[in-house]
């Protein structure tokens, strides 16, 4: 992947774009999409739950394979596609049995790669998917399960990776891009690599349009509402918000708030907490 600067001779043209000569420049595969229908921040009232939602461009729903249950028969990589709905590219694989499917296509794989799914320990690399147990400490890993068979969870965003530590018992301890250190299962299975695409986060839009097309309607500060719109609102000119604390618009605790359960079944395989 590489950044590719444009002169701003239009508004659009005002940013740097994300572009790689590895995407294949064909359709998504056919049976493997099904129509996302846009619901705009909205639940089944029609009342908006999600604030800052709506318009965008369609797009289809790829179906990706985060379980990776064909084990020991090795997939060849056909194409690495861009996909709208996450922030890494995704691969088409298809294995020895005639099946297709989509998985997440870490950085170093390319067209033509073999890949191979295992509950046994193969060899390390990159794409190839085992559990924690047989993964080497140190390589990066992606996808991860937080139970067994269950599918990878965590460690999918573009650019990330963690990074097997130890195994004890039943446990195998990863560190997560975060920082955090936490236990997972050892059985639980992981992909070699980092997500692709890292360069994602760098990339400017340029314009307003482009994040209207992607689905994101504008934001508005709640100083600069009226104070029946939000808790920080009303005064005469530049006030400060006259609270001890910032609050959301319902008048929660806002910025820097640990919002996390503290009776969450997950906390007690958090060795270290994230930095």
């Amino acid at each position: 992947m590489s950044l590719r600067k444009y002169n701003p001779t239009t508004p659009g043209r005002r940013h740097s774009l994300v572009v790689s000569d590895l995407l294949s420049r064909v359709k998504p595969k056919r049976g493997l999409t099904t129509s996302l229908k846009s619901h705009a921040g909205r639940n089944n009232q029609g009342k908006i739950t999600v604030r800052h939602r709506g318009a965008g461009v369609k797009r289809k729903l790829r179906s990706i394979d985060f379980v990776q249950d064909c084990f020991d028969i090795p997939g060849t990589v056909i194409t690495i596609e861009y996909d709208p709905n996450r922030s890494s590219f995704i691969a088409l694989v298809v294995y020895g049995n005639s099946e297709f499917r989509y998985i997440l296509a870490p950085k170093g794989l390319n067209v033509g790669d073999s890949v191979l799914s295992s509950i046994h320990h193969i060899e390390a690399r990159v794409g190839n998917r085992m559990p924690l147990e047989y993964i080497p400490a140190g390589f990066p890993i992606h996808s991860i399960e937080m139970e067994v068979g269950r599918g990878g969870k965590l460690v999918r965003s573009a650019g990330l990776s963690a990074q097997v530590l130890t195994v004890e018992g039943k446990y195998a301890q990863v560190k997560m891009p975060s920082g955090e250190v936490r236990m997972f299962p050892k059985g639980a299975r992981a992909s070699i690599g980092e997500v692709s695409n890292s360069d994602y986060r760098l990339a400017r839009k340029g314009k307003a349009g482009t994040m209207r097309r992607l689905g994101v309607r504008p934001r508005v500060r709640g100083k600069a509402m009226n104070p029946v719109d939000h808790r920080h609102g009303g005064g005469e000119g530049r006030q400060p918000i006259g609270l001890p604390r910032p609050v959301t618009a319902w008048g929660k605790p806002a910025l820097g708030v640990k919002t996390r359960n503290s009776n969450k079944w997950t906390n007690k395989l958090i060795l270290k907490r994230r930095v």
